[in-house]
C-alpha cells in the first residue's frame, strides 16, 4: 500500500479545512484519577466531537480536500462504525453521497448512526479481505472515491490536528497517549507531535486481544493476518502499513491491555469525568494504570477517542 504520510503542513492546512464543521474539544482534568495514575492527566474529549468520535476530523478532511469533478460520485469506505459514520456526515456537509461497507457483527448503536447520517450501506463478512473486496466493487460500481479509514493521506492529516489543539490546550505535556487500531490517529498525530515537540513520547494503547501493531514493531515487520479477540470492535483492525512506518519512525511506544483493565478503567472515567467512553478509549487510561511507575509524576495527555457506546450492551 503506497500511501504517503502527511507532514506538519499538511496537518495545518487540515486544521484550516475542518474547522468550519469540526469541534475544538475540551480537555478535562480530575484529581482523584491524577491520584490514581501518580501523574497529571489531561483526558482530550474526542467523544465530544462532531459524530461521537475522532473521526470525523480525517473524514471531514479527506471529503473537503476533494476537486469537484473527484466529489461527483461521492465517497465510499469500509467501517464498523465510527469512520462510517463520519464519513456520512462528512459528505452530508457537502452535499455529496457516502456509501459504507459494513461488516457482519458491527455494533448496533454505531450502524444505527450510520443510517441516520443517511449513507447508503452495503454489508459484507466480517473480515478485513471481505471488507476491501466488497468497497473495491462499489467503488466500481458508482465512481465514488474511496476514503480508507486510516491508509490516507488525509484522513492521518486531519487526525492529527486532534494533537494541534491538545499542545495548545495543555502546553507542557511530557507524553501523549491513544488508542491504536488502524494506526491512522497514532500516526498523524505523533507526525504533528514531534514536529512541534521532538522531545515529547508518544505511546499507543491496545487490547491484548488483538495487539497486532505491538508484535509488528517488536518484529519488525507487520504482521499480516490475525484474529482479534476483545471488547474492544473500534480497535480490531489490522494496523496499516504506513501506518506502522509512521509509528516505527516516531519511536512510538504500545501498551497492552487486558479486557478486564480496560473495563475497570471505563468505570473509572464514568465515576470521576461522567463521561460514557467506548470501551476501545478506555485503553488508554488503563494502560496508565497498568504502568504507574512508567508515568508516575509526568504530564499526560490521553485522547479519549469515542463515545458511541450501546447502553443495552455496556459491558460489565
Amino acid at each position: 500500500m503506497n500511501v504517503q504520510l502527511p507532514t506538519l503542513p499538511d496537518i495545518h492546512d487540515a486544521a484550516a479545512r475542518i474547522a468550519p464543521h469540526a469541534v475544538v474539544t475540551p480537555v478535562l482534568r480530575h484529581a482523584a484519577l491524577d491520584a490514581l495514575a501518580g501523574a497529571e492527566l489531561h483526558f482530550k474529549c474526542e467523544n465530544l466531537q462532531r459524530g461521537g468520535a475522532f473521526k470525523f476530523r480525517g473524514a471531514c478532511n479527506a471529503v473537503w480536500s476533494l476537486t469537484e469533478d473527484e466529489a461527483r460520485c461521492g465517497v465510499v469506505t469500509h467501517s464498523s462504525g465510527n469512520h462510517g459514520n463520519a464519513l456520512a456526515m462528512a459528505a452530508v456537509t457537502r452535499g455529496i453521497a457516502a456509501h459504507v461497507v459494513v461488516p457482519e457483527g458491527a455494533v448496533r448503536a454505531k450502524l444505527a448512526a450510520i443510517e441516520q447520517a443517511g449513507a447508503t450501506i452495503h454489508r459484507c463478512a466480517a473480515t478485513q479481505a471481505a471488507r476491501e473486496a466488497k468497497a473495491a466493487e462499489v467503488q466500481q460500481a458508482t465512481g465514488a472515491v474511496m476514503v480508507h479509514p486510516y491508509a490516507n493521506t488525509r484522513v492521518m492529516a486531519g487526525q492529527g490536528t486532534a494533537v494541534l489543539e491538545l499542545l495548545r490546550q495543555s502546553e507542557e505535556l511530557d507524553a501523549i497517549i491513544m488508542p491504536v487500531g488502524g494506526g491512522g490517529l497514532l500516526s498523524g498525530c505523533a507526525i504533528a507531535a514531534h514536529s512541534l515537540k521532538p522531545a515529547i513520547e508518544m505511546f499507543g494503547a491496545e487490547p491484548a486481544g488483538a495487539a497486532d501493531a505491538a508484535d509488528s514493531l517488536a518484529r519488525g515487520a507487520r504482521i499480516e493476518h490475525f484474529t482479534p479477540d476483545t471488547i474492544c470492535d473500534g480497535l480490531r483492525a489490522l494496523v496499516g502499513e504506513p501506518n506502522l512506518a509512521a509509528l516505527r519512525e516516531h519511536r512510538v511506544k504500545v501498551i497492552t491491555v487486558s479486557d478486564d483493565e480496560t473495563i475497570a478503567a471505563m468505570k473509572l472515567l464514568w465515576q470521576h469525568l461522567k463521561l460514557t467512553v467506548e470501551v476501545s478509549s478506555a485503553t488508554v487510561f488503563a494502560a496508565i494504570l497498568q504502568q504507574r511507575e512508567r508515568f508516575a509524576g509526568r504530564r499526560v495527555g490521553l485522547v479519549l477517542t469515542g463515545g458511541n457506546v450501546d447502553l443495552d450492551a455496556l459491558p460489565w
